[in-house]
């Protein structure tokens, strides 16, 4: 790497490795402090350089990622994906975060046919139970 790449803007990097679609989105949620380095809030023209940590919102969660390159461009998404990397607490936690939704998803379920005149009776009589007591 030239000297002039050492060193990059955060949310033109943030574009390059496609975790926003603009570099406006990138600008608007580094201002809206969801974007950390280093454990810190961050201005959208910190500079940043490869070994960093950022933390990020992707989705319902929080990831943590490691600069492990730096580009100019923006490029496909395998390309984009060796610009950084994931730490493992962020990735156990991740994957906790979606176990938990998925399990809490499957508990409101609704049930799986309308009451018939059966069920509709023992409803009406939990009811009148309530209300009498």
């Amino acid at each position: 790497m030239t000297p002039q790449h050492m060193q990059m803007r955060l949310d033109k990097w943030l574009w390059a490795a496609r975790f926003f679609k603009t570099r406006a989105m990138a600008k608007k949620a580094i201002e809206g402090g969801k974007v950390h380095c280093d454990g810190e809030r961050v201005k959208v023209s910190k500079q940043i350089r490869v070994g960093m940590r950022l933390t990020l919102p992707q989705g319902w969660d929080s990831i943590e990622v490691e600069v492990m390159a730096l580009s100019e461009q923006r490029r496909g998404a395998p390309e984009a994906q060796l610009l950084y990397q994931e730490t493992p607490e962020s990735r156990e936690q991740r994957e906790k975060g979606a176990e938990q939704r998925s399990l809490a998803r499957q508990a409101l379920q609704p049930p799986k046919h309308r009451p018939d005149k059966k069920d509709r009776r023992a409803i009406h009589r939990f009811q009148r139970q309530s209300t009498d007591a």
